[in-house]
């Protein structure tokens, strides 16, 4: 993905940085696109920023309703099994 080309921009009187239209195409980055910015040793560096915030299991944990007593922890293993087998991602040995 190196380019021998380099491309230069300039910083606007409002801070503002226009990407070439090059690395715009080849990142698939159109107008609207949220990027993280991270300032290194090398120089700054643009990173597509998550769509979904990152979440822990213990902030979502029971956020969906449920009609029936919870799965033990073994009738959840038998459920996962049961499906990798019925997708045929799983035979023992």
């Amino acid at each position: 993905m190196a380019n021998p080309q380099r491309l230069v921009t300039t910083v606007s009187t409002k801070g503002q940085v226009t990407l070439p239209s090059a690395i715009r195409t080849r990142r698939e980055w159109d107008a609207g696109t949220r990027l993280l910015v991270e300032d290194t040793p090398e120089g700054v560096l643009l990173k597509p920023a998550p769509v979904f915030a990152e979440t822990r299991p213990e902030d979502v944990f029971g956020s969906l309703p449920h009609r029936d007593r919870p799965k033990t922890l073994e009738e959840m293993d038998v459920g996962v099994l049961a499906e990798a087998r019925r997708r045929g991602r799983f035979e023992l040995p």
